[in-house]
């Protein structure tokens, strides 16, 4: 396995908006959300990137995606996490790149990439929320408080296989 080293990850969201769609039925909490700390802050962070939050919005609104769920858009890739609806219990995600909302392949090495620690630590919050919701006005009304989300060691798996096992041989 070739593991690829990673830049600095530390994460934080900078804005949370309830986006109501068209249909009248599909509703989407958005969570703007920035990697800082990182060269090419224009491509992390919202405030440097040159995008307006209400025009991402707009394209969201426009795009017909139906559902209730969330969002995490960074300035450079969006994901739409979708509740069901086959079965509902479950959450499919799709990826986009979020200037212009065009579909993202995130297929890596024979694997498709889920979520990132930002949207796993949101991923994780929002599915408590629903699990224990009674009826979708209830898990709408809330948001989860990711905070920050960042790594102690972001490279620790690229040490780990480039420079040999520390762990104990125990059979």
């Amino acid at each position: 396995m070739e593991v690829k080293p990673c830049m600095p990850y530390a994460s934080k969201v900078c804005e949370t908006r309830l986006l109501k769609m068209p249909d009248g039925k599909s509703v989407f909490k958005v969570y703007f959300m920035d990697i800082v700390g990182r060269d090419k802050p224009e491509r992390y962070e919202w405030a440097a990137s040159g995008m307006s939050k209400d025009d991402f919005v707009e394209r969201v609104r426009a795009s017909g995606v139906e559902g209730i769920g969330f969002i995490t858009a960074f300035p450079h890739i969006t994901k739409i996490f979708i509740f069901g609806p086959s079965p509902e219990t479950n959450l499919y995600t799709n990826a986009f790149k979020t200037p212009d909302l065009s579909p993202l392949d995130l297929n890596y090495s024979g694997s498709t990439e889920v979520a990132c620690a930002a949207e796993m630590s949101i991923g994780g919050g929002e599915f408590d929320m629903w699990l224990k919701a009674g009826s979708v006005e209830n898990y709408l009304a809330q948001f989860t408080d990711a905070g920050t989300t960042e790594f102690k060691n972001h490279s620790k798996l690229h040490a780990y296989w480039t420079d040999g096992c520390t762990c104990s041989e125990k059979s």
